[in-house]
């Protein structure tokens, strides 16, 4: 962030928004918004509890499982949408339709389908995930530079050896964008998830504090997802600011 030509750490932004809303709190404008010192309290008290590890276990297993199914479905559904023409043109519609599409609409049909549980989390994730992963892969695939293609092709590459070798690096930055998108998407899909279908893990808390009117808990147990969406956001950008020298030779 800059100020004045000055260039001032992201952190100071967050203190700006933090000051604000302990002043919020403590002019007890809504019973809804507590004091941003009362939501640190309630954090430090809830988060070494026993409840909470299960929770948090619970939804990090969903969140796992799910975004390895994306990754394992998703680039190599990608690769293969990028070199297969027909592929590519009778699934393109549909990924675009379902990464624009409410997807959260479509988590209470789950119950039909796979049932109430865990399963039904972990689906979920996978849905949120897949399709921007697929999406972002299929574009770093296409726009990859074909004179490397030829070049190793010319030098008696194998099949396998183009894929891993040139496409698969060159697209690297559009797939890491891909899994940065579809871990952000993911974390919603485990707590839509968890809320809507199967109230476990932090789904169970976020309906027990808010049922109970425990405002500071609530909002502690937020701002540790936000924490972590923004943790597993910012470890895969800054993959992404390691393989940068590949977009710009490409």
């Amino acid at each position: 962030m800059t100020l004045f030509g000055k260039k001032i750490p992201i952190v100071f932004s967050l203190l700006i928004w933090f000051i604000v809303w302990e002043a919020i709190g403590q002019a007890k404008f809504s019973s809804i918004i507590p004091p941003f010192s009362g939501v640190i309290q309630a954090a430090v008290t809830i988060l070494p509890t026993e409840k909470f590890h299960t929770a948090a276990m619970i939804s990090l297993r969903s969140f796992g499982i799910g975004m390895a199914l994306a990754i394992l479905i998703g680039i190599p559904l990608g690769i293969l949408m990028a070199r297969v023409q027909g592929l590519g043109r009778i699934l393109g519609m549909w990924v675009n339709i379902f990464v624009s599409a409410p997807i959260s609409a479509l988590v209470p049909l789950l119950m039909a389908v796979v049932g109430i549980g865990e399963t039904t989390v972990v689906v979920t994730v996978f849905l949120f995930a897949v399709f921007v992963i697929i999406l972002d892969t299929q574009v770093g695939v296409v726009h990859a530079d074909r004179s490397l293609v030829d070049m190793a092709r010319a030098f008696g590459a194998k099949r396998h050896q183009i894929y891993t070798k040139v496409l698969i690096l060159s697209a690297l930055p559009e797939m890491l964008a891909g899994l940065r998108l579809g871990a952000i998407r993911g974390v919603k899909g485990v707590v839509i998830g968890q809320l809507l279908v199967a109230i476990i893990g932090v789904g169970e808390l976020f309906e027990l504090y808010s049922q109970h009117f425990l405002m500071e808990e609530f909002w502690a147990l937020v701002v540790t997802v936000f924490l972590f969406a923004f943790a597993v956001s910012e470890a895969i950008a800054a993959l992404e600011r390691r393989v940068e020298y590949y977009a710009s030779a490409r």
